[in-house]
Formats: C-alpha cells, sequence, structure tokens
C-alpha cells in the first residue's frame, strides 16, 4: 500500500461552513482509524456543538480552544486574546512537529492572522514544520496570499444568502 503524503488544505471565504468542512473532514479521516488534533483559535466555549460531540463521541479526536467566549476586536485585541493566540501556536508547533496526529486542524488561524493575534510569518514557519505524513487544515476568513501559495488545496466558501440578513439568530447545531 502506498503511504499517505501529508497536504495544506484551506478553507477560507465569507461563507458559513468553513469550520463544518474541517470537521467533516476530521470524522472522515477517523473513520480510516486516523488521530486529529484541532485548536480553534478566538474560540472558548464548551456550548459549541462540535465541542460537545468530540469530546462525548470522538476519543481519537483531541479538540483545544485558545480563545475567550467574546468576540475578539479588530484591531484592538486584549492582552490575554494574544496570550491565549500565543499559546494556541506553541501547542500548534509542538503537535505538528511530533507528528502523532495525521490530521491537524488550526481552525480560525486566517482570521488569528488578519487581526493581529498571530504573525502571518509564524504560520508560514509552522507550515514548514509539517513532517510529510501529516495533513494541515487552516481555516477562517482572509487568509493571506502567502498562506494560500503555499496550499495544496484551497476552498473558497462564498456566501450568496444568509438567513441572519432575515433576522435570524444563531442557532445551535447550526452556527454553534
Amino acid at each position: 500500500m502506498m503511504s499517505k503524503k501529508g497536504l495544506i488544505l484551506l478553507y477560507t471565504g465569507n461563507g458559513k461552513g468553513k469550520t463544518t468542512a474541517s470537521l467533516g473532514l476530521a470524522v472522515r479521516a477517523i473513520g480510516h482509524g486516523e488521530k486529529v488534533y484541532m485548536i480553534q483559535f478566538m474560540k472558548g466555549s464548551e456550548s459549541y456543538g462540535e465541542v460537545q460531540a468530540v469530546r462525548k463521541y470522538l476519543p481519537r479526536f483531541e479538540l483545544i480552544q485558545k480563545g475567550l467566549d467574546k468576540f475578539v476586536k479588530k484591531g484592538n485585541p486584549t492582552p490575554e486574546d494574544l496570550k491565549l493566540a500565543g499559546e494556541g501556536m506553541d501547542l500548534a508547533r509542538k503537535v505538528i512537529s511530533e507528528g502523532k496526529h495525521d490530521l491537524v486542524i488550526l481552525d480560525e488561524i486566517n482570521v488569528a492572522v488578519d487581526y493581529g493575534l498571530v504573525p502571518e510569518e509564524d504560520v508560514l514557519n509552522l507550515i514548514s514544520l509539517k513532517p510529510e505524513h501529516v495533513t494541515l487544515v487552516l481555516t477562517g476568513r482572509y487568509a493571506s496570499e502567502k498562506i494560500m501559495a503555499k496550499a495544496d488545496m484551497i476552498s473558497e466558501v462564498k456566501e450568496i444568502k444568509h438567513h441572519y440578513k432575515k433576522g435570524i439568530p444563531a442557532q445551535p447545531g447550526i452556527e454553534y
């Protein structure tokens, strides 16, 4: 059997579904006996459906949140926002370089870069650490040109229509 080549996959764009796509990929990988590690940047609530499901049903899937349970203000992150993003990057370096997980997802990393929580150069350096067999997934709006240039696959999720515009609030199981 041919050995698996790890890829760099990027989900970006202004539409809904980037994190959801990475979670679907994680379930698929687990179905093939692979180990998954997800770091959620800028998220810090146990109420997210994916956090609850992973903890309850998916023992081969580790999910760590490195954010607060509130939105980050672009251009004015708090010291705690910066501290948590730095911890997330330290953890990502460790997890990726160890190579013990087949799939590593850095959820909202593109937004963390755009908001100034994580230097773009740190993400590019992280990509270069990736062992050959590890697939790395980067999600979030605002993916930079330099990060996109490193990707093997880019999917852009484009908003055509969204229920928010009808005044329908965020729904459990849909948005979180």
